[in-house]
């Protein structure tokens, strides 16, 4: 059963699984961080520095006007957080168009590779008769 076990982790899909999860891991930081640093910020200028994550109602309990989010939920009291929603909605949102567009580009350079990859191979191929030319020769040599 250890041997199975080394078998499949040495697979070199699992390999790359594991590798692909890491990176992704690393990416969404990257992600999350330029959302939230840059694109959010430009996006507030925008909306007159509209933020929606500081709005609820409050279902249960009570709280002063202009409690931030975060203190009521602090204080026990039950609330619908429907601007955490919308702010992650708008971030998923954000983030996909980032991810497409990379996506997007690594797609335009990795076709760019194949093309050029493929011009090399059609220039490395030998310029010899075509099957045409070596059906017309022996069309010739037949009449003589």
């Amino acid at each position: 059963m250890l041997k199975e076990f080394k078998d499949f982790i040495a697979k070199g899909n699992v390999m790359d699984m594991a590798v692909g999860i890491i990176v992704g891991a690393a990416f969404t930081a990257i992600v999350k961080a330029m959302v939230a640093d840059l694109i959010n910020p430009v996006i507030g200028i925008f909306t007159g520095g509209l933020d929606f994550t500081n709005r609820f109602i409050v279902i249960a309990g009570e709280v002063a006007a202009g409690t931030s989010l975060e203190a009521a939920r602090e204080a026990g009291v039950s609330v619908f957080a429907y601007g955490s929603f919308i702010m992650a909605v708008i971030n998923f949102l954000i983030i996909a168009f980032v991810v497409f567009m990379l996506v997007r580009y690594v797609n335009k350079v990795k076709e760019a590779a194949e093309k050029k990859e493929a011009e090399e191979v059609k220039e490395e191929a030998p310029a010899g008769p075509s099957e045409l030319d070596v059906l017309l020769e022996i069309r010739d040599s037949l009449k003589k």
